[in-house]
C-alpha cells in the first residue's frame, strides 16, 4: 500500500513555503504521491504544475478537478502539460463536484451526472490519445453540428503512455461508473469494514465493461491524527466530519450524509445534518459517534493507527492518501513522519 498527502485547499492556513516544504519532505519519506484541491478558491492545476518544477519523484494528483470548471478538451490539455512538466508523473483526478458549486458558482446544471461523467472521460481519453475529437453524445457533442467547428486533436503528447484517470465517487452508482471506466477511485469517508459492499460495485461496473479490475487503485481520502490522547485526536476529525455529513449540501441532496446513512449510522446522520443545517456547529460536532470517526479517520495511539494501515491494505487499499488535521507546518511534518515509520 503506497502513501500520499493530501495538501488540500491552497491558501488556507498555510504558506506557499510551508506547503511546499512539506510536499518535499513527503517526497523524502517515499510518499508516491501528493493531492492538490479545489473547490471555489484556490485551483488545482496551478499548484501542481508550480510543484512539477520543485519536485523530481513524487507523482501529481488532481484530487479533483472539478468537471463544470472545464471542457472535457480542456481537462485533457491540462492533463497533458502536467505530465509534460513534471516528465510523466500525472494522476489525472476527477469528479463532478455538487450541485451548489456547480449550479452557484460555475453556472452548470447538476444533471445527468452519470451519463455526463461517462461521456467527459471517453472525450479526455481521446484527447490524450491525439486522436481527432469527434464525440456524439447525449451530454457532449463534438464538434457542434451546426457552425463552424472542426475536429482537432491535441498538439501535444503527454509523456505517459495512457495519463491515469481516477474518479472521486462515493454514490453507488458512481462507484460502480468508477469501476467501468477509470483506472482508480477516490473515496472519501471510506471504511475499511464496508469494502465488500463497494467492491461487488466496482465489480459491477468492470464487468459492464469487460475489464479487471487488476491494477485498479482504490485511493481513499483520509484525515489523520495520530495522538496518545485518543479523545483529543477524535475530536480533531469532528469539525470535518460534521460539515460533510451536516453540512455539504442540502436537506435533500447530501451525498456524504447519505453514505453515512448507509453505514448504518442513519439515525446520527440525520441529528448531524439537522443541528448544523440550524447553525448550531459545535453541537453537531459533538454528535458525531466515536465509532463513526474511528471509521472513517486515521486517529489515536501509534499502536491503533498502526493495525487501521493494516485494515486498509487488508480491503484492497492500493493509495492511502491522508490529510494530516494538524495546524501548523511542523505538526503536520511530525505526522507525516510517524505515518511513514508506521507504514514501513
Amino acid at each position: 500500500m503506497k502513501l500520499g498527502i493530501h495538501i488540500g485547499y491552497w491558501g488556507l492556513g498555510l504558506t506557499s513555503e510551508d506547503q511546499l516544504l512539506i510536499v518535499q519532505e513527503a517526497e523524502r519519506l517515499g510518499y508516491d504521491s501528493v493531492w492538490a484541491a479545489e473547490a471555489y478558491g484556490s485551483d488545482t492545476a496551478t499548484v501542481l504544475g508550480w510543484l512539477a518544477g520543485q519536485t523530481s519523484k513524487i507523482r501529481l494528483g488532481s484530487g479533483i478537478f472539478q468537471m463544470p470548471a472545464r471542457s472535457a478538451a480542456m481537462t485533457a490539455m491540462t492533463a497533458a502539460t502536467i505530465d509534460q512538466l513534471s516528465a510523466g508523473r500525472m494522476i489525472l483526478g476527477i469528479g463532478s463536484s455538487g450541485p451548489q458549486v456547480a449550479e452557484g458558482w460555475h453556472g452548470q446544471r447538476f444533471a445527468k451526472q452519470l451519463q455526463r461523467t461517462r461521456e467527459y472521460v471517453a472525450v479526455v481519453r481521446m484527447a490524450l490519445a491525439r486522436e481527432r475529437v469527434e464525440f456524439h453524445g447525449e451530454t457532449l457533442d463534438l464538434p457542434l453540428p451546426d457552425g463552424p467547428g472542426k475536429a482537432l486533436k491535441l498538439t501535444i503528447s503527454p509523456v505517459q503512455e495512457r495519463v491515469p484517470i481516477y474518479l472521486a465517487a462515493i454514490g453507488p452508482k458512481n462507484t460502480a461508473l468508477a469501476g467501468e471506466i477509470a483506472d482508480g477511485w477516490i473515496p472519501t469517508l471510506f471504511s475499511p469494514e464496508h469494502v465488500s459492499d463497494l467492491r461487488k460495485l466496482l465489480q459491477e461496473g468492470a464487468d459492464t465493461s469487460g475489464k479487471s479490475l487488476d491494477g485498479f487503485d482504490i485511493a481513499p481520502t483520509v484525515s489523520l491524527c495520530i495522538s496518545d490522547d485518543l479523545e483529543q485526536a477524535r475530536n480533531t476529525m469532528r469539525a470535518f466530519i460534521a460539515l460533510y455529513v451536516g453540512g455539504m449540501g442540502s436537506r435533500k441532496q447530501n451525498f456524504y450524509n447519505q453514505l453515512v446513512s448507509r453505514y448504518g449510522y442513519e439515525a446520527e446522520a440525520k441529528t448531524i445534518q439537522d443541528l448544523y443545517l440550524d447553525g448550531k456547529r459545535e453541537e453537531a460536532m459533538a454528535a458525531v459517534p466515536e465509532k463513526l470517526i474511528d471509521t472513517v479517520s486515521l486517529c489515536g495511539p501509534k499502536d491503533l493507527v498502526r493495525d487501521r494501515l493494516a485494515a486498509y491494505r487488508d480491503a484492497g487499499v492500493g493509495t492511502l492518501g491522508v490529510t494530516p488535521t494538524a495546524f501548523d507546518r511542523e505538526e503536520r511534518l511530525e505526522q507525516m513522519r510517524m505515518l511513514a515509520e508506521l507504514a514501513a
